[in-house]
């Protein structure tokens, strides 16, 4: 199988501004194993998007992330957008701090060896999940690869974006989650799921494509990204020092034995609340409920070695 020539969208600002010092290095890894490539920068939160639409679009058939989860996320709704997605192929190498889309997918988290696999012949047809949110009134819609939700993951996606990013994995999220604890209240909500309609109180609802988030946290462990089911998390009214009591347990993903947490496996579900709650997808803060989430079966080629 013969590799296109590739367009490289590289995210300078990635993994707490480090990016741009480690592209030139990794252009001469990508050089050394025979691909052959233009690249851009991006300018801010969107132009990943832009630029990945109109690569796929004018012809580019293989587009290549560097950055974190918030880079493949708007790289891969831009190759979603385009006029030519399905043969269109997507390679990552993960410069972020999470790197949970790459624990989901198999790939290796360390760039020299994320570049060694995009030269490979192997790729993974994966399913994507689609948001519907709301935001400054507006309705909206957002691919997600691997985990989107709502509630307190939400809020703690909300204080990390305040966090500067100067720790890679876990240390940010975990930041974030004893900043908003004192502050988070759980919802009331009503949870459609199928013919079920449920009303409820829940902490947080994690609708998993992949398995990981938050920088390692195994939140969905039955995941797989191209079993045309999203993996949904529902955590209930759970309590603040229970929640801490029971956090190591989401790093084992042994948390989905815990009384008050459970796990639907569905096609789509929507989530409404009396009071605002927080939309999240791929790490980054999306806007409010009330939400659906949908998969969209085999919908994304990713290189996977």
């Amino acid at each position: 199988m013969s590799i296109p020539y590739a367009k490289v969208i590289v995210n300078p600002v990635a993994g707490a501004n480090s990016t741009r010092q480690k592209w030139p290095g990794i252009s001469r890894l990508l050089r050394h194993i025979g691909l052959s490539f233009d690249y851009q920068y991006t300018e801010g939160i969107g132009h990943a998007i832009e630029l990945a639409r109109a690569a796929a679009t004018d012809g580019y058939r293989y587009l290549v992330a560097v950055g974190g989860d918030g880079t493949v996320n708007e790289i891969a709704n831009g190759i979603l957008y385009s006029s030519d997605s399905d043969n269109t192929i997507l390679g990552i190498i993960s410069t972020g701090t999470g790197s949970d889309f790459m624990r989901s997918a198999g790939i290796p988290r360390d760039y020299t060896s994320a570049c060694s696999v995009l030269t490979g012949t192997r790729r993974l047809l994966i399913d994507v999940g689609v948001v519907e949110y709301k935001n400054k009134g507006q309705s909206l819609q957002r691919f997600f690869v691997n985990a989107a939700g709502a509630g307190f993951d939400a809020a703690i996606v909300a204080a990390t974006e305040r966090i500067p990013k100067y720790f890679g994995g876990t240390i940010p999220y975990l930041t974030g989650l004893l900043g908003s604890l004192l502050s988070y209240r759980n919802k009331p909500v009503v949870l459609s799921m199928g013919s079920n309609v449920e009303t409820t109180r829940i902490c947080s609802v994690a609708v998993a494509n992949g398995g990981y988030y938050g920088g390692g946290m195994h939140i969905a462990p039955q995941a797989e990204l191209d079993d045309n089911l999203l993996d949904v998390v529902i955590i209930g009214d759970v309590g603040k020092f229970e929640l801490l009591k029971a956090l190591p347990m989401v790093y084992k993903g042994t948390h989905i034995t815990h009384p008050k947490v459970r796990v639907e496996r569905v096609t789509r579900i929507a989530i409404e609340s009396s009071e605002q709650i927080l939309v999240h997808a791929d790490g980054e803060l999306l806007g409010e409920g009330p939400a659906s989430f949908w998969i969209m079966p085999a919908a994304l080629n990713i290189v996977v070695g």
